[in-house]
């Protein structure tokens, strides 16, 4: 089965990300570390489902404002001094590329389907 191009850009994320957050000091580990991880495999999860779901804007939406706040948990850990400014250069443009890709779908979804038959003008 082939996968959708962003669900697959953030399974890659996802495994590059964790081994980083597995190495923090402890006591950035347990919270904000495990935050991070939790909102990473919830957004990973909610891409897959959204890609079965009837109506899909409204799980779309909900995880943009996931990956917003992945966004500002990164932050802080580059703040914290806990990754380097490269690390974080590389990490936030994951994470706009994935906004990107997302932020596609949701217009997509807000577009009539093209598959729904409408009647002409002139019959209403």
């Amino acid at each position: 089965m082939s996968e959708l191009p962003i669900i697959q850009k953030t399974y890659d994320f996802v495994k590059w990300f964790i081994p980083i957050l597995n190495n923090l000091p402890r006591n950035h580990q347990l919270l904000l570390g495990t935050r991070i991880a939790n909102e990473l495999y919830d957004l990973l999860e909610g891409l897959i489902q959204a890609r079965y779901a009837k109506d899909k804007r409204v799980q779309l939406e909900a995880l943009n404002s996931k990956l917003d706040l992945l966004r500002y948990q990164t932050r802080l850990l580059h703040d914290f001094q806990l990754i380097s400014t490269h690390r974080y250069g590389y990490i936030s443009q994951q994470l706009q590329n994935i906004g990107q890709e997302l932020g596609g779908w949701i217009k997509q979804q807000k577009q009539p389907s093209k598959k729904q038959y409408q009647e002409p003008y002139f019959l209403n």
